[in-house]
């Protein structure tokens, strides 16, 4: 039988993962972590991935770092295939496509030196010149300017993160992933942080993914992915304000240019939608098979009806 050719994705799309699988064996049991999980990213998305402990998040994230190998499917990054690297070319994914900032601080930061000499540490051992001034400038993009040469028992949770923020970007990444990023600090902060990673993403183009438990973050994120069960199970995608032309800007009053500004930095509506992978699977949302009495494992009566797809309790007449 001939081998599938995995064809790269085009040039406007950073991440592709199709029908991927991860498995972790042990001597007694086997996890499935990802059951056939499709995901595209285009190239300066910022978007975020929620999800239940155990959903596959995580996993979905080692993946798209090269800190773990999936067991199936095909994985995409920048134009690379990650399946066929060996590890040279996982040395240099590393050090030149992605960079990571994690929860926990102690991952990415060391406490006995300055905000500045943190940043300064990768420089360093990247063998980088005028490591100072590189770090000057990645500190005034998260907005430490001032705070760099403040020991880190200086520096708050929210400031501590963005010093993590900064030392992700000393590589100038392609591909910028986020791991629980606002998980240890309060309401207040996380919004902070949030904000600095959409600047980020608005000043410099990079691809973020943000990976959180928190279902909160679509309200401040146009797209966010939920994955349930090793799978991508729904979409929230904001509803955007029609972009005007220059033309239409100029004929308008300075009222009414206020308020459409306004407007474009309101929260927009947000809409939900199932995802339904390419081999023709659903996920159907919680309460919708609550609603019907419905559970894992249950057969449903499935009908076209008038161009809409129907699903009925097989046990109701």
């Amino acid at each position: 039988m001939p081998q599938r050719v995995m064809l790269a994705p085009p040039e406007n799309v950073m991440v592709r993962c199709d029908n991927l699988v991860k498995i972790y064996k042990t001597s007694e049991v086997e996890v499935m972590a990802l059951q056939g999980l499709d995901l595209t990213v285009e190239r300066g998305e910022l978007m975020g991935i929620v999800g239940a402990s155990g959903s596959g998040k995580s996993t979905l994230l080692n993946m798209l770092g090269a800190l773990d190998k999936p067991s199936a499917g095909s994985l995409f990054v920048d134009g690379k295939d990650l399946l066929k690297f060996d590890e040279k070319d996982l040395i240099k994914y590393k050090r030149e496509t992605v960079g990571f900032v994690w929860q926990n601080n102690a991952r990415n930061l060391i406490p006995y030196l300055t905000a500045s000499q943190n940043v300064e540490m990768p420089l360093l051992l990247s063998g980088y010149k005028n490591r100072r001034e590189r770090a000057r400038e990645l500190l005034e993009m998260v907005g430490l300017g001032e705070r760099r040469n403040s020991l880190l028992g200086q520096l708050s949770g929210g400031e501590q993160q963005r010093v993590a923020i900064a030392i992700a970007l000393s590589n100038n990444p392609s591909l910028l992933l986020a791991d629980e990023p606002t998980g240890a600090v309060d309401t207040k902060t996380a919004s902070m942080v949030l904000d600095v990673f959409k600047d980020l993403n608005r000043q410099t183009g990079v691809t973020i993914i943000i990976v959180t438990h928190d279902t909160n973050l679509s309200k401040s994120i146009d797209r966010v992915v939920a994955i349930r069960d090793g799978k991508t199970s729904s979409e929230t995608v904001r509803k955007k304000t029609p972009l005007l032309s220059f033309d239409e800007l100029e004929k308008m009053s300075e009222q009414q240019r206020a308020e459409h500004e306004m407007l474009m930095g309101q929260s927009a509506e947000h809409e939900e939608l199932v995802v339904l992978d390419r081999a023709g699977r659903l996920q159907i949302p919680k309460e919708y098979l609550e609603a019907l009495g419905l559970k894992g494992g249950d057969k449903v009566r499935v009908e076209l009806e008038d161009g809409k797809i129907s699903v009925y309790n097989s046990n109701y007449n």
